[in-house]
């Protein structure tokens, strides 16, 4: 039977059962289905909003707001409600990709080795850079030549580690963006 003679015999306005079909009424909410529900924080821009990320067989199978959250109550803009997609794309990168100084071509790393040409060239950039005593002979010991820029969706503890960690490097331009 039709829609349409379904709200002709009791509802109208079509908001009960004429507006379900039988493949509708037989649908789970893939929060329902989910093996877990893990608590996270939106990546895409400096608010912070809460996520509760719904788990099946180890996929990602429905992001939502955290009603629980004290920024953003259970609500997602845009970005954040379709990051389900960003994960499950077909085409999300889970490679690192390089492109070297004046290469027109990226090519495909380990993740060890792209951790290791990091380290390696903030040590040097750090050694070339460091200033141990102006010319005065007053003490300095900082480096010009590394800076760091956070987020704000770093917790507490991850942005009190970064300036504790750049500070005891000899960095002095060091900014986290945390002023919410």
């Amino acid at each position: 039977m039709t829609g349409f003679l379904r709200q002709l015999r009791g509802d109208p306005l079509g908001l009960g059962n004429s507006a379900r079909s039988r493949r509708s009424a037989e649908l789970v909410p893939r929060t329902k289905t989910a093996d877990r529900v893990v608590q996270s924080i939106c990546p895409y821009c400096a608010v912070g909003c809460g996520q509760k990320v719904y788990v099946k067989d180890e996929r990602v199978v429905q992001i939502e707001g955290d009603p629980d959250s004290p920024i953003s109550r259970g609500r997602l803009c845009p970005k954040g409600a379709a990051s389900e997609a960003y994960v499950n794309s077909p085409v999300r990168e889970h490679e690192v990709k390089y492109r070297r100084p004046y290469g027109t071509r990226w090519e495909s790393l380990k993740l060890e080795t792209a951790i290791d040409m990091i380290a390696d060239r903030f040590l040097r950039t750090r050694a070339e850079t460091w200033e141990d005593v102006n010319e005065d002979g007053k003490p300095l010991r900082r480096t010009l030549g590394v800076a760091v820029l956070g987020g704000a969706t770093l917790d507490s503890e991850e942005n009190y580690l970064m300036k504790k960690f750049f500070s005891a490097a000899g960095a002095v331009s060091i900014e986290n963006q945390a002023r919410i």
